[in-house]
């Protein structure tokens, strides 16, 4: 109970700085929303390069974060030398990329689609280079249990980047102030300044790491570095395998849709389906928060031979939380549409197909540890890459028809296929007794009450929200009086 106590604090934490750093965040929606219409198609850049920096950032960690705490809990290892071979190994791979994005700047862009705006991808590949090593400190943060400096960092770094968008994107242009020589009319809804500001951010965070970064004897292992590879390499299938699931559509989208509306209508209706998909990210900010504090949690207590009672709790609770949250926007969605400029509101209509699928993934990930406990990595690399090539198959065949409704229902159909067979394949390597009745409860109770919202009309908005949260009160009552009331003597 002690351990469970420990991790409900750090991930109180995680999700508090998960919440407000994603609110924080939010606001840069309609900000960009704002500045940027639909019809121009500028979102749809954003997305699309976002898109390709999360494929990048994965293949540029190849899977030392999650490594690293497999091998800093091992009582035969020496973690300051786990740690500083970690940090040398990803430190010097992204000098590499950082040298090549200099040298080989024009092709990248022209295979990209931007020839005629190298300098966008350039400064992207800069910023991912430097966030793919910063994730290693993050990690060393979380295992050493700091949660609360790991929460002030992400904030600071949000905040600034909230900050400088309002600036560059709205007050300036609307002063029409000269910055630095370098702001003038023709840059003003030059879509760059998105890329820019997030290079200054992330540049900024080498600075608030530098106790982490500095606090070891930089000390490389190179038979530890072999092991580590070997434990890693199948992570990094897996990894490619996971952001693809969250990234194809987005980064393949402007070449498999059919550009019915004429030219450019692929980037306008990309941008609508990337600023609908924000709103339905409280999934992912709550998967994020909760494995934030259960990675290392489950890795520090592997040797507990309660560890598979531990997972079973870990996935009902998980599932509660995240029900109760699509519940939450479904419920409120007439206030968080808000969020997004209104000529992008025709897509709130993915939102929950999309959140629907981050659950999914985040029962995946928690039925990942049997893997990785066990050290049959490549299992996981092996299942994501079928629910992979579920979603790319999916988004092939319907996106030329169906345009981006069909990018949120090919993550239902990817993400559920590796859910179902992870849970199939690791019963049998790693037998875990989830509650499986309860768990189905709950799920069944969630799509009756989801059902009971949008299909039942009770009046305008402000009477329908009232509606829908009485709903989703019931739901939490119910949750309440099965879990956690206290038993009568």
């Amino acid at each position: 109970m002690a351990s469970f106590k420990s991790l409900a604090k750090d991930s109180v934490i995680y999700g508090m700085s998960s919440i407000a750093a994603r609110f924080i965040n939010y606001l840069l929606v309609p900000i960009q929303t704002a500045r940027f219409a639909a019809s121009g198609g500028e979102y749809g850049v954003v997305t699309n390069i976002y898109a390709y920096v999360a494929l990048m950032l994965v293949l540029l960690t190849f899977g030392m974060e999650t490594t690293l705490f497999r091998f800093i809990n091992r009582k035969e290892e020496n973690a300051d030398v786990v740690y500083s071979t970690v940090l040398i190994a990803v430190g010097a791979v992204n000098l590499l990329v950082m040298a090549l994005a200099t040298m080989f700047i024009q092709p990248i862009a022209g295979a990209m689609g931007y020839a005629d705006h190298p300098q966008w991808v350039w400064v992207m590949l800069i910023c991912v280079a430097f966030d793919a090593f910063q994730c290693i400190p993050f990690a060393y943060l979380r295992h050493r249990k700091r949660a609360l400096k790991f929460m002030c960092i992400k904030l600071a770094n949000i905040g600034l980047n909230v900050v400088l968008n309002i600036l560059y994107l709205i007050v300036f242009p609307a002063l029409r102030w000269n910055v630095f020589g370098i702001y003038d009319d023709a840059f003003t809804l030059d879509v760059g300044w998105v890329f820019y500001i997030n290079l200054a951010c992330t540049l900024l965070l080498n600075v608030l790491l530098w106790k982490e970064l500095t606090c070891v004897s930089w000390r490389l292992d190179v038979k530890l570095l072999r092991r580590m590879l070997s434990y890693a390499w199948p992570l990094v299938l897996l990894g490619i395998a996971g952001i693809l699931n969250q990234a194809f559509d987005k980064m393949a989208f402007l070449n498999i849709y059919d550009d019915a509306g004429g030219p450019g209508s692929g980037k306008v209706q990309l941008g609508i389906y990337g600023a609908a998909v924000k709103i339905a990210m409280i999934m992912a900010m709550i998967t994020q928060a909760f494995r934030y504090a259960y990675e290392p949690f489950v890795f520090g207590n592997s040797q507990d031979r309660n560890n598979p009672a531990m997972l079973a709790k870990g996935m009902k609770y998980f599932l509660i939380f995240t029900l109760l949250a699509f519940l939450a926007v479904v419920a409120w969605i007439e206030v968080l549409k808000y969020i997004i400029g209104e000529d992008y509101r025709v897509g709130l209509r993915v939102v929950p197909i999309v959140m629907a699928a981050e659950i999914m993934m985040g029962v995946y990930f928690n039925l990942s540890f049997w893997y990785k406990l066990t050290d049959r990595t490549l299992w996981g690399a092996l299942l994501s890459a079928v629910g992979c090539l579920v979603l790319v198959v999916v988004n092939i065949l319907f996106v030329p028809r169906y345009g981006y409704m069909a990018c949120a229902w090919a993550g239902v159909a990817g993400y559920g296929t590796s859910m179902i067979l992870s849970y199939l394949v690791g019963q049998r390597y790693y037998r875990v007794d989830y509650p499986m009745g309860r768990i189905l409860l709950y799920v069944l109770l969630t799509a009756a009450l989801y059902a009971a919202m949008v299909l039942i009309t009770v009046g305008g908005t402000l009477a329908t929200t009232v509606y829908r949260t009485a709903l989703l009160l019931a739901f939490a009552a119910i949750v309440y009086l099965l879990e956690f009331r206290p038993a009568r003597r």
